[in-house]
């Protein structure tokens, strides 16, 4: 039987990739197969035939409700959320959508463990937001951060992304404690994402945007100024990878897996490098920094690198894209073509 796939945020950088994906297999796959929920609709080159789409809010009770009536989900891949940016300027819209939205498709997945008596796996994009480090220095001392090290979040979307891999871990592990008889749990596992460039979409608030923005302001020819400092360093990766180390981690044998959450990524620049890539491809484009002290003191706290060798140890993760390679052969092509295809629309 074909699987059943909910994905949550469904129009956003990942999903959109995650859903073309979906919907290009060749395995059978029906209407009722993939189930997908976001505010907005679509991307326009989703092939919206083999979806069920529903608009709407994860937190809104009349849709879960009508998503845990209506379907058996064998997957969830749970990527709405209010990023890190748009969660300091309404930090209680981000608890919300991101803490008790998630809370409550945990307590749905549960439910759907229980009845199958099979656990549905649930897939998490975690983030480098749930790092803190505490000073420049630190962070540079720090280098490759590993899974265990520096759990202490500036940021309410770290803070909320942080508690729901402890949530998840919970309902994997633990969930009802004193029961009298053995529940059957469901399979949490979380990705902790660096920053994520894609050709497809948009950035939409995070705080590691200005990779993307860079790219695609150089691609419309448009000016850009640069939020942090030249010298800021973060880990990095673009969509593709992103979307197959989710899938290769739902795939990854429960067995083999040894943590619930895990690092991944491609490589690590600094603001400065990344408009040293762009000008390689634009060389008339004007990029200028001009660092806003708390989005620059917020990356600050983010680590400079990630350690993602548990990842490579228990699922055998490697990217396929390292630097040279995602700008080369996947970043300037495409976003070239996609900023090509928009100036030709218009001028029809």
């Amino acid at each position: 039987m074909s699987k059943s796939y909910l994905v949550t945020g469904a129009g956003g950088e990942i999903g959109t990739s995650l859903l073309k994906h979906f919907t290009e297999l060749s395995d059978g796959l029906s209407d009722a197969n993939v189930v997908a929920v976001d505010l907005n609709d679509l991307h326009p080159e989703v092939n919206q035939k083999r979806i069920q789409f529903y608009k709407g809010s994860i937190t809104s009770p009349e849709l879960l409700e009508t998503l845990e009536k209506k379907y058996q989900f064998d997957e969830i891949f749970h990527l709405a959320g209010v990023l890190s940016t748009g969660g300091e300027k309404n930090p209680l819209l981000a608890h919300q959508v991101n803490v008790d939205g998630t809370l409550k498709l945990l307590t749905m997945a549960q439910k759907h463990s229980e009845a199958r008596k099979s656990p549905v796996k649930f897939l998490f994009p975690s983030t480098i937001a749930v790092y803190g480090l505490r000073s420049v220095a630190s962070k540079e001392l720090a280098s490759r951060v590993s899974e265990e090290s520096h759990l202490e979040p500036a940021t309410m979307y770290g803070n909320n992304k942080l508690y729901c891999e402890r949530l998840g871990e919970y309902f994997s592990k633990n969930y009802n404690l004193l029961a009298a008889t053995p529940t059957t749990k469901l399979d949490f596992r979380a990705l902790r994402f660096p920053g994520l460039i894609s050709v497809d979409t948009l950035p939409t608030g995070g705080t590691s945007d200005y990779g993307a923005e860079m790219v695609h302001a150089a691609a419309r020819g448009e000016s850009y100024e640069c939020f942090v400092r030249p010298d800021t360093r973060l880990p990095f990766m673009v969509m593709p990878d992103a979307v197959t180390s989710l899938l290769e981690l739902a795939a990854a044998p429960r067995e083999a897996l040894r943590q619930t959450s895990y690092n991944v990524t491609s490589f690590a620049l600094t603001a400065e490098e990344i408009a040293s890539e762009v000008l390689r491809f634009y060389p008339k484009a004007q990029i200028t920094f001009n660092p806003h002290p708390q989005r620059q003191y917020i990356c600050d706290t983010w680590p400079g690198d990630i350690n993602d060798d548990a990842a490579r140890r228990d699922w055998n993760w490697s990217p396929a894209y390292d630097l040279r390679r995602s700008f080369d052969e996947y970043l300037m092509p495409a976003i070239a073509e996609r900023y090509r295809s928009v100036r030709t629309a218009n001028a029809k």
